[in-house]
């Protein structure tokens, strides 16, 4: 028996969703997935870009994740962009729906990363960013690039 892989491990990650949303709260779910989609993300064939996530009929599904058909998998591959079930506690879910429903909220996948060999989704509860705020954050940061520049000039 070979010993259990242990720590965190990233895969893939979600930049888009920081542009887009502000990230209220964080959350860790598994997902249900078959062998051939796993030996995929292992080998980092996972797309997040544009994916979500939604409650239906009590259960947590992640929509437009994107994980290429394995290579070597053959009959054995799935649709890339199946509607994959996340694993969360029943109450999670539930209180994560409240969320969406009353304070018009979004649940959006962030990165994936193996954790001690499982598979693992990190989804955040976000609100929409307008366009005049993308604006301030690009701004922002352009200012603080400027100014690092100009004390390095003088420091120097």
């Amino acid at each position: 028996m070979s010993p259990k892989a242990s720590g965190v491990k990233q895969v893939a990650q979600n930049r888009k969703a920081y542009h887009e949303y502000y990230i209220l709260e964080k959350y860790e779910a598994g997902v249900e997935l078959y062998g051939t989609e796993v030996k995929s993300i292992r080998a980092g064939n996972v797309n997040l870009k544009d994916s979500f996530c939604a409650v239906k009929n009590g259960e947590l599904f992640t929509f437009g994740m994107h994980i290429s058909a394995y290579e070597k998998g053959n009959i054995f591959n799935r649709d890339p962009m199946r509607p994959k079930r996340l694993l969360m506690h029943k109450r999670e879910i539930m209180r994560l729906y409240g969320r969406i429903k009353q304070d018009g909220l979004a649940l959006i996948p962030l990165s994936v990363y193996f954790k001690d060999s499982r598979v693992k989704l990190e989804i955040g509860l976000a609100r929409g960013k307008k366009l005049y705020d993308k604006r301030d954050v690009a701004a922002e940061r352009a200012s603080e690039r400027d100014m690092d520049r100009h004390m390095k000039i003088h420091n120097s």
